[in-house]
Formats: structure tokens, C-alpha cells, sequence
């Protein structure tokens, strides 16, 4: 602490990302990162745009990502704001939409992001609690209420809210805005986006650091009618007006187009998820459901801490959280083929 920062600061409980170790040989499964590789379309753009333009500054509208996205999924490029990693656009929602006097609802086991933007922007929340079985219960929302964000799918669980309760949700509460946070929907779920043209109140999140595999681009978009849109771009415009650099708007297009090698690289990751699940039931695991490219795993023999202490002394690294309900369960991302037997391989020797 220090006696230069301001009382804000020091309140602050920031956000703690998934360990980026530097170990030789290292089975990384902890982060949710794609075990394949960008498009090659993208990378090309990419590379074919390092040049004198650099010098020149981005589009501040990011117009031809924007209308790439609605190309995509059907929609105008009004019905697209584009941002720096989902994360800042998620930031952006909650600065312009969710302040508030009434709390903000989400599930009480979620991305761990959320409290912390309550935290830095002075919203009030309130934790909604997912089921024995990690299901989210939408009636459980209908109460006074700020704003309603969840994952979908739910992370870390992986669960998938159906899209039909999703519009049961939103035609029961019309005075907030609802926000879908789908970084993960391409891996087995369907996108709430086909609701945004009938409810004005819908805001859906995405990104292409998933299942287009440019986490390292930090390239985020929401969905949603104008006037939601429009906020965002006034809380973008009030903070920093070139969020999106010249080299990720050419890539971020490029993949968005490259609908070949996003379907090949996702229908891999799903079909390892299936094979990794019945592999782990094998050895003794419980999962939910999971439409993510990750599963969420537990032992009923063995604690969940000393099996991811053993896996990384394997060389194989894992994600546990030592928070209530969820500290018996070890998030394990869908790597290769080559890592998935890897990590079985070493699971089978720790529990033998």
C-alpha cells in the first residue's frame, strides 16, 4: 500500500488471471486458450499490414470489424460494438449500464471478473446461487435489480442455460438490461444474438480469443439494438478512442471471414471434449455438462488441490479455485489430442 493512492485503490480486489508459467515441456491446461492455431487468413492480414501504415492511427469506429460481425451473424453494423478483449467491453457495460439504484444479479459461482468491476465502479450486487448441479435458475431473477449479467456458458462450469429460458427471462424483466456473456457459446451452444432484434434490453458479449484462438489479439464485440450500442460507444469515446490497433482490426476481420477453419478448429475441440470426458469418467471423475472448451472435474476420493499440486509437479498445469462450492473441482482446458492423453497418462499414475 501506499500513502500516493487514492481511497479507491486501496478498496480495490483486482482480478487474479490464470497463471502464465515459463516451465520447459509444459501441458498447459489452465487458461482456456485454443490448442489450435489463429486462421491462417488471419495471420497473413496480419502480417501483410506491418508496414508504413503503422504510423497512421486505427479507425476509431472500427468499421470494418464491426460490419464483419454483422455480417456474420445478420445484423448492421450499428448492432456492433467492437472493444479491447471482451474483458474492456465488459468494463464498458458495466460503467454505461448497470449503475444503478438497485443491485446488480448474477450467479454466485461465475467469471470472477464481475465482483471485481463492482468493485472498481461502486455497483451494488447481489449473488444469485446456481443449483446443487451448477444450473441457473432464471426465475431466481425476477427481482428488483440493476442489470442481469451471466455466462453463458457458465464459467467454470461449462452448464448451458438453454436459448428458450433465456427469452423467458427477458420477457419477464424489461427493465434492465440482460447480458449474455458467450465467450465460450461456439463450443456447443446457441447464441442468444437471434433474440436481439426482438428485445431491446438484450446485450450479448463475445470474443475471438476462444474459438477463433487470437487471445493474444485481445478482440472483444457486443450485440445488441443501437441504443445499447450507443452507450457503450460514449463510455469507449470518454476512456480511449483507438482501444482496437491497426494489426488486430485487419486479423479480427479476417478470422471473423475464415468460416472454414473456425468450424474445422471447433467441431476438434468439441469432439476431444467428448472423448476427454468419457476417458475421465473411466477414471473415477463427476463433470456437468459442459458446452465450453473446457470441463469442470471433481474426485469423490481425492481432494482437488493435491491432485492439481501433483499434475503440475507432472508438468501438466490445471485450474483450482479455493472458493466456496467449487474448491473439490479443477478446471481442465481441452488441449490436443497429444496433451489430453498426457494428461490421462499422468492422472491414471496419480491415482494408482
Amino acid at each position: 500500500m501506499s500513502r500516493y493512492w487514492s481511497p479507491l485503490v486501496h478498496r480495490l480486489s483486482p482480478y487474479v488471471p490464470g497463471e502464465q508459467p515459463r516451465m520447459p515441456n509444459l501441458v498447459k491446461l489452465n487458461t482456456n486458450e485454443n490448442p489450435y492455431g489463429p486462421s491462417p487468413r488471419a495471420l497473413a492480414a496480419i502480417s501483410a499490414a506491418v508496414n508504413d501504415g503503422l504510423r497512421l492511427y486505427p479507425d476509431p469506429t472500427g468499421m470494418q470489424l464491426r460490419q464483419a460481425v454483422a455480417d456474420y451473424y445478420g445484423l448492421t453494423p450499428a448492432q456492433v460494438f467492437v472493444g479491447n478483449g471482451s474483458d474492456e467491453v465488459l468494463a464498458h457495460v458495466f460503467l454505461g449500464l448497470f449503475q444503478h439504484p438497485a443491485p446488480l444479479l448474477f450467479p454466485d459461482i461465475t467469471y470472477s471478473f464481475y465482483p471485481v468491476y463492482c468493485g472498481l465502479y461502486g455497483i451494488d450486487y447481489q449473488t444469485v446461487p446456481l443449483s446443487d448441479e451448477f444450473e441457473l435458475r432464471v426465475a431466481d431473477y425476477l427481482q428488483r435489480n440493476a442489470g442481469i449479467i451471466f455466462a453463458n456458458p457458465n464459467a467454470p462450469t461449462g452448464r448451458l442455460l438453454p436459448l428458450a429460458e433465456i427469452e423467458w427471462l427477458l420477457q419477464r424483466n424489461t427493465e434492465s438490461v440482460v447480458v449474455v456473456d458467450e465467450a465460450y457459446v461456439d463450443f456447443g451452444g446457441a447464441s442468444a444474438v437471434a433474440l436481439v432484434d426482438r428485445y431491446p434490453n438484450l446485450l450479448v458479449v463475445q470474443t475471438l480469443s476462444k474459438s477463433r484462438s487470437l487471445a493474444g489479439l485481445r478482440v472483444g464485440f457486443a450485440l445488441g439494438q443501437p441504443e445499447l450500442i450507443q452507450a457503450l460507444e460514449r463510455v469507449k469515446d470518454s476512456f480511449n478512442s483507438y482501444p482496437l490497433d491497426r494489426l488486430a482490426l485487419v486479423g479480427a476481420v479476417a478470422a471473423m471471414e475464415d468460416r472454414e477453419h473456425f468450424e474445422r478448429t471447433r467441431r476438434a475441440v468439441m469432439d476431444s471434449r467428448a472423448a476427454l470426458c468419457r476417458e475421465l469418467e473411466q477414471l473415477g471423475f463427476h463433470m456437468p455438462p459442459s458446452a465450453a472448451n473446457f470441463i469442470f472435474a471433481s474426485h469423490p476420493q481425492r481432494d482437488a488441490a493435491e491432485l492439481a499440486a501433483a499434475l503440475r509437479a507432472r508438468g501438466i498445469i490445471v485450474r483450482h479455485f479455493r472458493l466456496p462450492r467449487i474448491d473439490q473441482h479443477l478446471r481442465i482446458t481441452i488441449g490436443t489430442p497429444e496433451q489430453n492423453a498426457a494428461l490421462l497418462a499422468a492422472l491414471g499414475e496419480i491415482l494408482a
